[in-house]
């Protein structure tokens, strides 16, 4: 029987909830959000001096709200430490909010400099970001998108209070130019946005400063963020008096002529991952390689659907699309496999045919890249990217299965349950055959008993670190085969 982990990972918060807990917050500090805001300027000139402990000379990039209040608290601390600050913001963008009027007051008092932005300024070693916090859901106006493009010219260091000005804290996605910061330290908690897509071009190392207020208890996560030290929630050792029959038997569908790599690649993962059996149904033109490449794959040619029904009856779990193909003999199989009913791993040229013919996949795990992700939703990879979150959602209730969004920031979403981010994987894995070899990974995980969202969340996991630590090499000439001899040794806790 299928078992569940629970709520494994950091929780990350969507905006609205870091609000109200924001709001509690202030509330027991008797109604003077000053307070939290001295609190978030302090700690945040610790984190700078922690990370750049010699920088002299700093510039802090402030806005008219409580981020740049953060900022003005930080500049004040960074001055009477005797550093050589100065505190620039866009034209018509002085303080606006009562608390970042205060904050600006005192660091002017303290003998600060504050500067209107006309074009550059002098060579920083840090530069500090407190132009907008995670409140912003719009295109920088055309001086602050000066202001953020003449930050990214110095080429200094850049601290982001909060979120990297530009980026939406829930979607993680820019909408015009947005800071490339090197550090990011976000308050009270971990804003679910700056770990997938766009942001993760501009958060750098993000890390949270707590304040003191307690993050976790009445709110619950927009997402959890799994990182490698999670995968021994679910990769456990194995009892001593174990046989092949107890680690499920995975049957691999496709590889169409031409394109027999992609099954052979999902069926070794599917072995290194340790599914105790790995059957795979391929193009008769395959069959033969299949059988010298990998012998412990026990290798089929399929001539047609009928030919794979006593397969199907014998597996515990597909892993359907690999080199599937979308002709007559790809359609054929796809059609038998989701008639059995049987847990299946749906990737690639299954997924477009899925996409041409809608349908409930309960029993299923889907694993779209973005484009694939736009077909099934009939909407642009653009609104895919815009909002991973939302369409991760969409594609779990569409198809009422779970789902690994990939792409920068895998989002794992399941109807009903707290989406995954996978903090793990590198641009080399943006290569052909990486989607196949996750396929065989999620499949090896359920044969062995995981449920559907956790053989998910497990699966991208683990195929990330595998990818991470085949990376170390180099990334770029990443094949998806370095990633076999990794996944073997991460899948043994």
């Amino acid at each position: 029987m299928n078992h569940r982990v629970l709520e494994p990972g950091l929780a990350l918060h969507a905006v609205d909830a870091v609000r109200r807990i924001e709001a509690r917050a202030i509330a027991e500090l008797g109604g003077d959000d000053f307070a939290l805001m001295r609190r978030a300027g302090e700690e945040a000139w610790r984190y700078a001096l922690q990370h750049w402990p010699q920088a002299q000379r700093i510039v802090v990039a402030c806005g008219p709200g409580n981020n740049g209040g953060d900022g003005y608290v930080l500049a004040r601390h960074a001055l009477e430490a005797g550093r050589d600050v100065v505190v620039v913001h866009a034209s018509g963008h002085s303080p606006s909010s009562a608390s970042c009027r205060r904050a600006a007051a005192e660091f002017t008092a303290a003998g600060g400099r504050v500067d209107v932005f006309e074009g550059s300024f002098p060579a920083p070693e840090l530069v500090v970001d407190a132009l907008f916090g995670i409140g912003l859901s719009r295109v920088p106006d055309a001086d602050t998108a000066a202001l953020i493009a003449a930050i990214d010219r110095t080429g200094a260091p850049v601290l982001a209070l909060d979120v990297p000005s530009g980026i939406d804290a829930d979607r993680g996605a820019a909408a015009g130019v947005a800071i490339r910061a090197t550090r990011t330290l976000q308050f009270i908690a971990a804003h679910a946005g700056l770990y997938t897509g766009d942001a993760l071009d501009h958060a750098g190392v993000a890390d949270v400063a707590g304040l003191g207020v307690d993050a976790g208890v009445e709110e619950a996560a927009r997402a959890r963020l799994l990182r490698r030290g999670d995968l021994s929630r679910w990769l456990r050792s194995r009892p001593r008096n174990s046989h092949k029959g107890r680690n499920g038997h995975v049957l691999c569908v496709g590889g169409d002529a031409g394109m027999g790599g992609a099954i052979a690649l999902c069926a070794e993962a599917a072995l290194r991952c340790g599914a105790g059996l790995v059957s795979v149904a391929t193009h008769a033109a395959h069959a033969g390689n299949l059988l010298v490449r990998r012998p412990e794959a026990m290798t089929l040619a399929i001539a047609d659907a009928e030919q794979i029904q006593a397969l199907l009856e014998r597996a515990d779990v597909v892993a359907l699309g690999p080199g599937l193909g979308t002709a007559t003999w790809g359609r054929g199989l796809f059609d038998a496999v989701l008639a059995s009913g049987k847990p299946c791993v749906i990737d690639a040229d299954a997924l477009n045919l899925l996409a041409t013919a809608p349908r409930a996949v309960p029993q299923a795990v889907l694993t779209p890249h973005p484009g694939e992700a736009a077909r099934l939703l009939g909407i642009g990879i653009a609104q895919v990217q815009n909002n991973r979150f939302v369409a991760a959602d969409d594609l779990a209730e569409r198809f009422t299965c779970a789902v690994v969004l990939k792409g920068a920031g895998s989002i794992v979403a399941a109807p009903g349950e707290t989406a995954a981010v996978i903090a793990a994987g590198n641009p080399g894995m943006a290569s052909g055959g990486m989607g196949d070899v996750l396929t065989g990974v999620v499949a090896a995980l359920l044969a062995q008993g995981l449920s559907s969202s956790d053989a998910a969340a497990c699966g991208a996991l683990l195929h990330a670190c595998a990818g991470d630590v085949a990376a170390r090499d180099g990334e770029r000439g990443l094949l998806a085969s370095d990633l076999f001899p990794a996944l073997r040794k991460l899948a043994n806790p």
